[in-house]
């Protein structure tokens, strides 16, 4: 699949693929002034982080940003919001929280996230007044109501 984009701003880095089976692309960190110092990101805190690049999602498409698993592991950067919906047609920003304890700083040209473009089956939700779900089987599970761990029973 062909996907267009578009630098927003001459300096912003085109997506790469660091290797030709890798699912996401990597996109990076392109302030409006690229020789601005590095953004300071407080523990606790969150950043929208600009990438200066607008992407043509097909319908029936999303690209959903995915943490980049150096930058989540090494400095507890992780993705906050991280769907960019087909007709969206703004610069894309990513939603990087620093979760750790230690201030992060994040200088322009760093990759900051992966974009892996996912399938959407749209759907309509409708409201069953009665409440019971399931009386039609479709689903091949009987798990019920069962929370996190309910299947082991280890809950």
């Amino acid at each position: 699949m062909i996907v267009q984009y578009h630098r927003v701003r001459d300096d912003a880095i085109k997506p790469t693929r660091g290797h030709p089976s890798d699912a996401g692309l990597d996109v990076y960190y392109c302030p409006e002034d690229f020789s601005t110092t590095a953004r300071r990101i407080e523990p606790g805190e969150g950043a929208l982080l600009q990438t200066g690049l607008r992407f043509e999602v097909p319908h029936g498409y999303m690209l959903e940003v995915k943490n980049r698993s150096s930058i989540a592991a090494r400095r507890s950067l992780i993705v906050g919001a991280c769907v960019i919906d087909s007709g969206y047609a703004g610069e894309v920003f990513i939603n990087l929280h620093n979760v750790g304890s230690e201030t992060q700083l994040v200088e322009s040209g760093t990759k900051i996230a992966q974009l892996v473009m996912v399938p959407v089956v749209t759907f309509q939700a409708w409201e069953n007044a009665d409440g019971e779900l399931y009386e039609y089987p479709v689903t091949i599970s009987n798990r019920g109501s069962g929370a996190l761990g309910s299947t082991d029973g280890t809950v």
